[in-house]
């Protein structure tokens, strides 16, 4: 293959991104060493932070969304008894006001009593610093323009959070949260809960994602040095963000109807499967991944987003 010559690969590369690299700079020098001629990530992580960013190549795409709502671990740093503009050590840091005395010599009694009112259904309003849109704009842009916008309130859920060591101003903490949770925000909530006025973090990486594990990542280091053949094996199918979605094996004839746009009936769906529900959607001729279906009002199973069958991993 010549250089610049782009390859129609499909797949899912768990990438391990390194600090100092924004997502999407991540993406793009994925998509160089695989010489992919479509790909995409399935959410931002901040440049500061670490860890687990699925990158998807080529019909891997279309299912990149169904990880967006997706649980998530972090492994956080957070220093106390001070504040980022950012929320994180990239912006620029001030002593917190409204510190505490007690910021000084905290307890494990006064942090184990904080750490369990924020687990479960908490309301976090979000930062200045981040992609939620504002007129159309994100909602970063004003703030690095320094004008600051009211933001509302969100629910939340904290799955888990998990004081793994305290030390100085230090706290190391591993949470487990639901979508729309921003780390950086629930450390300086964090921080003004335990009375030290607020914190900002030192440290951020994800290590697990929608069922994926850190340890089952690759760097991009470790990939530019891996001959081509072994770099394509770290790919994983294209369906292996829907492992949550019920499926349904179709014969030879339904496959071909599904990829004509055409609704099937007659296969067992299941009775837990209501009307709405989305499925994957497989020939029974070895098992091959046609895309996503829908349940239809009617017990038909509709075509929703199917893959080009010529391409795969």
């Amino acid at each position: 293959m010549s250089a610049g010559t782009k390859r129609h690969i499909s797949g899912v590369l768990l990438l391990d991104k390194a600090s100092g690299f924004s997502s999407n700079q991540a993406l793009q020098t994925a998509k160089r060493i695989f010489s992919a001629h479509k790909a995409g990530h399935t959410g931002t992580l901040d440049p500061m932070a670490t860890g687990l960013l699925p990158i998807c190549f080529g019909e891997a795409t279309k299912f990149s969304s169904a990880l967006l709502g997706a649980d998530k671990t972090y492994e956080a740093t957070l220093r106390l008894g001070y504040m980022s503009t950012t929320g994180d050590a990239e912006g620029e840091i001030s002593i917190a006001a409204g510190a505490e005395r007690q910021c000084v010599d905290l307890t494990w009694e006064k942090i184990e009593t904080v750490r369990k009112s924020f687990i479960g259904a908490i309301t976090q309003v979000p930062p200045m610093y981040s992609a939620i849109k504002h007129r159309g704009k994100p909602m970063y842009t004003f703030a690095r323009a320094g004008v600051e916008i009211e933001r509302q309130p969100r629910e939340i859920t904290i799955h888990d959070l998990s004081i793994e060591a305290y030390q100085g101003n230090e706290i190391r903490m591993r949470v487990t949260c639901g979508s729309g949770t921003y780390v950086r925000t629930l450390a300086e909530d964090l921080g003004r809960a335990l009375g030290c006025g607020g914190a900002y973090l030192t440290a951020l990486c994800r290590s697990a994602l929608g069922g994926f594990d850190l340890p089952q990542a690759h760097t991009l280091t470790a990939l530019e040095a891996m001959p081509p053949s072994q770099r394509d094996s770290c790919l994983l199918p294209a369906d292996s963000f829907l492992r949550s979605f019920p499926a349904v094996i179709v014969d030879s004839a339904a496959a071909l109807s599904l990829l004509q746009g055409r609704a099937i009936s007659g296969h067992p769906v299941g009775e837990s499967l209501s009307p709405g529900r989305q499925v994957r959607l497989y020939d029974n001729r070895g098992q091959r991944f046609l895309g996503l279906g829908e349940i239809s009002t009617e017990g038909y199973v509709s075509p929703k987003r199917l893959i080009r069958t010529e391409q795969s991993l």
